[in-house]
């Protein structure tokens, strides 16, 4: 098996290779212009490494995680889109939910929707509450709407009917007529079919909206991977699998959180193989930093917020902060310290990459002696640490001229945002992160293993796990994604506590899930995917009557005997509370088909020869400190490290503090350990 994992983020373009049982790694700067071109050079960059070549590239897997969708939403650059609803039902995007994020704004300020009010229209059609037909759809009527979109220029369309999740034929009737005119269509009944009108309806728009979009770059990308001679490419979606370019094309609002989702899996996949399955994972870029909490297994939701939008469907479970090594260090008007979340991105980057003047993250821990300008990037980028203290010398008036101050005072501040999101997902959620709750900060990203280790002290969490490859690790875990495909179907099931109907229950399940099935296994084969080995799960999702959110309860029968005890205990765990005496619903039945493909079995660390201290140099901690600086690629297995310590390596740095220590283990993990916990 050859496989390569790519990851395209704001700042670098990550590579993972798998072949031939051993790993290699590699990174560049991304090309935010045109991503593909950067996921090329990168291929053929790896395919002329004298000292690990890629070869045979006909036979190599491409599996591909982008945020191509994640852009096109925050910054507004998707298909000119229109939306087809039920008549009175124009201005739902505009109404939402009334919900306010700042609950204290005095002057909030909600962002337009992605569709116009001009290209949000109306059709004479109506089902009720049970996919009765009330109104029949106006055919006619629709021919005129769609003449007067195209000429309006109109390149994609989202159909958004009240209750056809129930009854799906007025909507196919719209989308067959849309797409007899070559239009990109987007039916909620494909996308979403599901209750909930606000959500179904943002969710159905936002696919609409970045679907061309996506289609044209992975389509782009495919046909320039044939001229190198790779056949074989796969799309990370949001829930931790793959799909095949053509679905993610179709339903590309499922690869918004790709490559979050694949750093997650990753860590866990990490993270288990070394002894530890309660983990939280710390992924730190150069844009962004994610964190999510794994309680012995992934964890998972069914809504994200994708450029303050809520986009509904199964995806790993994810924070995001504006946080990451590019983040812009300013002085506001109050004379505060702020920290991003604007980012210097890629182009033109932090200071210290020579062509910006903006302080950022990086510039500090170049300030502070952390990164190491002759080994960033394994000493292939040409980078400016004279640059980098100019750019912390503008921030340093208030610290009386000390750039020094002024940078550990940039740490300080990207720190505190970052500890608030992972006090987010545990402390938030009733799970304990210091060292008696038994979690193990896992740390990952270019930027993760700089911040690990003060950011698990403010936790009072007392390991930290530093993988082999920390910087590409999400690639990791994009390359190791089976492939999956996850569909869903509204039930709305009332369950009484004393068995009344539960035969009616079960049976309606089976019918759901059957059809389900046999439409997975459909579309998997249209795909070209194996369904020889098909795993399935089935996943309820379920409230109390009166509850306006569900819980996913993962179950292997459908008889309510079975899943009614795991269901009040998942209740009782997320809300401390739960009632077995009070009626349930099941809400939705969501269905998950994953097929088994090769494992990618992590390969232990050869002993290494070399003596990997390099040196010693001076570094800021909470004061000036003599640091270790060490080579990861000469660590071997059992090998001791004591802060404080400079770790470098490609793809990442990790600072280890004073009061830290730790070893390599047979993985080439750097476990590392709070000595004063």
């Amino acid at each position: 098996m050859k496989r390569v994992g790519v990851d395209v983020g704001g700042t670098f373009t990550d590579f993972l290779l798998w072949q031939d049982g051993r790993l290699s790694v590699y990174k560049r700067p991304s090309t935010p212009d045109d991503p593909a071109r950067g996921v090329l050079e990168g291929l053929r960059e790896m395919a002329a490494r004298p000292q690990e070549p890629l070869a045979a590239r006909q036979e190599l897997e491409v599996a591909h995680g982008s945020t191509v969708a994640t852009n096109a939403i925050i910054e507004r650059k998707g298909a000119k889109t229109a939306l087809i609803t039920t008549h009175g039902f124009r201005d739902l995007l505009v109404i939402g939910r009334q919900t306010r994020p700042s609950l204290y704004d005095l002057s909030p300020r909600r962002p337009p929707p992605l569709i116009p009010d001009e290209l949000r229209l109306e059709v004479e059609e109506r089902l009720d509450s049970h996919g009765r037909v009330l109104q029949r759809l106006d055919e006619s009527q629709v021919e005129r709407l769609l003449d007067e979109l195209q000429a309006q220029g109109v390149e994609s369309l989202a159909v958004c009917f009240l209750f056809s999740f129930l009854n799906p034929d007025h909507e196919r009737l719209v989308a067959e007529a849309a797409r007899k005119r070559k239009l990109f269509v987007s039916p909620s009944h494909e996308v979403l079919p599901e209750h909930r009108e606000y959500e179904r309806t943002t969710t159905t728009v936002a696919n609409a909206y970045v679907g061309p979009v996506v289609s044209r770059y992975l389509s782009r990308l495919e046909s320039q991977l044939r001229k190198e001679g790779i056949v074989s490419l796969r799309v990370m979606g949001s829930n931790g699998g793959s799909m095949s370019p053509q679905s993610a094309g179709r339903l590309a609002v499922r690869t918004a959180l790709s490559g979050p989702a694949g750093g997650v899996a990753g860590a866990f996949q990490i993270a288990s193989a070394a002894g530890f399955d309660r983990i939280i994972t710390l992924d730190m870029g150069g844009t962004s930093t994610d964190v999510s909490l794994c309680p012995g297994r992934i964890g998972e939701r069914d809504e994200a917020q994708v450029g303050e939008l809520p986009i509904r469907g199964a995806s790993v479970d994810v924070l995001s902060v504006g946080a990451g090594g590019g983040s812009i260090a300013r002085i506001d008007a109050g004379g505060a310290l702020r920290v991003g979340p604007e980012s210097a991105g890629a182009d033109p980057g932090p200071a210290f990459y020579g062509r910006g003047r903006d302080p950022t993250v990086t510039d500090a821990q170049v300030v502070l002696g952390r990164i190491t300008p002759e080994h960033f990037l394994g000493g292939r980028m040409d980078v400016r640490p004279d640059l980098s203290r100019s750019a912390i010398d503008d921030l340093s008036t208030p610290y009386g001229g000390d750039a020094t101050a002024a940078a550990a005072a940039v740490l300080r501040v990207v720190n505190a945002g970052m500890e608030r999101a992972l006090r987010v997902v545990s402390v938030e959620r009733g799970h304990d992160p210091s060292a008696s709750g038994g979690f193990t900060l896992v740390s990952f990203g270019g930027a993760g293993p700089l911040h690990a280790c003060e950011l698990a002290a403010s936790l009072r969490m007392s390991r930290v796990l530093v993988p082999l490859y920390p910087g590409v690790l999400s690639a990791l875990g994009i390359a190791a994604a089976p492939i999956t495909k996850d569909l869903s179907a509204a039930a709305l099931l009332t369950i009484p506590a004393d068995g009344d109907g539960w035969p009616e229950v079960e049976a309606t399940l089976s019918r759901l899930s059957s059809d389900l099935e046999r439409r997975a296994a459909q579309e998997l084969r249209d795909e070209g995917s194996p369904t020889d080995e098909v795993a399935v799960q089935r996943f309820l999702e379920m409230r109390y009557v009166g509850q306006s959110y569900e819980l996913a309860v993962p179950t292997e029968e459908l008889a309510p005997a079975s899943f009614l005890p795991t269901f009040h205990a998942l209740h009782q765990e997320r809300y401390s509370h739960s009632d077995p005496a009070r009626t349930a619903e099941v809400v939705n039945l969501r269905l998950r088909l994953t097929v088994a493909t090769s494992a990618m079995e992590m390969p232990r660390l050869a002993p290494s020869r070399d003596d990997p201290l390099l040196g010693h140099r001076e570094v800021w901690f909470d004061g000036p400190a003599r640091a270790a600086v060490y080579d990861r690629s000469r660590l071997s297995p059992g090998d001791r490290l004591a802060g404080p310590a400079i770790v470098v390596q490609m793809d990442a740095t990790t600072a280890i503090p004073p009061g830290w220590s730790g070893a390599v283990d047979a993985w080439g993990n750097i476990i590392l350990e709070h000595t004063d916990a």
